[in-house]
């Protein structure tokens, strides 16, 4: 899959690259994702984003018109992510809830994410969808 992080740490970024194993197209972008930044989206799959990362539903339509069908979030909470505007778009939407929040278990998390999506099933427990996904675990 190819995917944009944003709001990128440099501790995070060895943490990414071991668990995503080369396995995922992974552009890292320091800076959060805004009208100056959106560029970087275009053309990719998925969207990974901190909590930092604002995405309400104007920048939601503007990814979707990007190519942009999933956001991935490296946190628990949502509330960054207009879900209702997200479900409408039928942008899928997954968080990182598993009980291991270090660094090394959230990049773990996201490439899983990642590669559930990329095999063409359900996140589970990470879906933060607001209707019921087409394919299950």
């Amino acid at each position: 899959m190819k995917v944009v992080v944003y709001s990128i740490q440099a501790f995070e970024k060895e943490l990414l690259a071991i668990a995503n194993g080369k396995m995922h197209h992974l552009t890292l972008i320091a800076n959060g994702l805004n009208e100056e930044t959106k560029v970087y989206a275009t053309g990719k799959d998925v969207v990974i984003i901190s909590a930092h990362d604002i995405l309400g539903a104007s920048m939601l339509r503007t990814l979707k018109n990007m190519g942009v069908s999933r956001i991935l979030t490296r946190t628990l909470g949502t509330e960054h992510i207009d879900l209702i505007e997200a479900g409408k778009l039928e942008i899928q939407v997954a968080n990182t809830p598993y009980e291991d929040q270090t660094p090394k278990g959230i990049a773990e998390q996201t490439i899983r994410n990642l590669n559930l999506w990329g095999a063409g099933k359900c996140v589970g427990a990470a879906c933060c969808c607001l209707k019921e996904c087409k394919v299950k675990l």
